[in-house]
Order: C-alpha cells, then sequence, then structure tokens
C-alpha cells in the first residue's frame, strides 16, 4: 500500500496558514496544493469540497479555543473564562486569526456539508450551555438577559480586546488582561454577581 505523502493535518495547516493570512477567500483548491507542493488529486482523496476543507478548518479551530473556555467555566471561574481568549491569542496567534476574525459563515457559502453541520450544532450547543451555567452561578438566574450578559462578559468583551491586534498581526500585550479583569468585575457587581 502506497502511503499519502500529505496527511489531513498538513492539508488543514495550509489552510489556517492561507487564512490567517488574507482571510478565508485566498483559500482554493490550488492556493493549499500549491502551498504544499501536492498533487490536486491528493486534496480530493481527503476533502469533497473546499467547501469541506473550510468547514473542517473553522471547528477544529473553534473546539481548540473553546477548551480552555469551557474547562474554565466547569470549574465556576468566569474570570479565567474572559482571560482565556487573550491568553489563547497570544499563544495561537494565526489560528486566533482564523476564528476571532471572521465568522463560520465565512467559512461556508450556503449549507455546510451535513456531518460538519451535527458537529457545529453541538459545539453551538456546549457554548450555549456554558453561557447558562454562568449565568445562572454567577449571575442568579439563566433568563435571556442574563444570558445575553453572560455572552456579553465572557465571550463580547474579550473578542472586542484582542481584534485591533489580531489585525495588526500582534499578541495582544498584557494590559489587555487587565481591560478584561475590570470590565468584569464592574458587570458583575452591577448585575448581581459575586
Amino acid at each position: 500500500m502506497i502511503r499519502p505523502s500529505f496527511g489531513h493535518a498538513s492539508f488543514l495547516a495550509a489552510a489556517r496558514d492561507l487564512v490567517s493570512q488574507d482571510g478565508p477567500a485566498a483559500v482554493t483548491v490550488s492556493s493549499v496544493t500549491e502551498r504544499l507542493g501536492a498533487p490536486s488529486g491528493s486534496f480530493y482523496y481527503r476533502f469533497a469540497s473546499r467547501d469541506v476543507l473550510l468547514a473542517e478548518l473553522w471547528l477544529a479551530t473553534a473546539l481548540a479555543f473553546q477548551r480552555g473556555f469551557v474547562a474554565a467555566i466547569k470549574a465556576d471561574d468566569g474570570l479565567a473564562a474572559a482571560l482565556h481568549t487573550p491568553r489563547w491569542v497570544r499563544a495561537h496567534l494565526r489560528d486566533a486569526r482564523v476564528f476571532l476574525l471572521h465568522h463560520r459563515d465565512d467559512f461556508v457559502h450556503g449549507d455546510w456539508p451535513a456531518p460538519l453541520k451535527a458537529r457545529v450544532k453541538q459545539q453551538a450547543r456546549r457554548i450555549d450551555a456554558c453561557y447558562s451555567r454562568f449565568a445562572r452561578s454567577a449571575l442568579g438566574g439563566s433568563d435571556a438577559d442574563r444570558i445575553r450578559v453572560a455572552r456579553f462578559v465572557l465571550a463580547d468583551v474579550p473578542k472586542a480586546a484582542v481584534r485591533s491586534h489580531l489585525r495588526r498581526r500582534e499578541p495582544p500585550p498584557v494590559i489587555v488582561d487587565r481591560m478584561i479583569t475590570v470590565t468584569y468585575r464592574a458587570i458583575l457587581r452591577e448585575y448581581g454577581g459575586r
């Protein structure tokens, strides 16, 4: 049996580098295969289409980011969950440019392939459960308004704090952590959190 020269992970890494550099539109079958020096048949052996590659890239990056976030929520440490964003960005700058500068809909136009769509829904449910859990434990309930506050303090604020640095292709400075911490504490005080 002949072993393929280019593994699944190689194609994902090449696509990640292209998205990080120039956005999802930069990823084509030819740009990925040229970057790897691989024949196009090697691409199609692993991926049915460019959309499948991009969908897998987005999902793998989202899941990698969310591991630390989910762990912090399970440990009932909302501040660690909020600070996960700048810390992860510093450790994974290219991945962060893929995940935090683009929306998942930027990666696949039209419907996601069915198997990936199911995994994306599962990932979204896991994150929604984190917001609900945080809202219950830190904000005293999980109604729509408290979940909105949870999403704002845990996701929107940290993403906004790192976005300009990501656009400049630089890790966020440590002061970003302090700004997120101050905002987190102020919001929890305002909304009756602990």
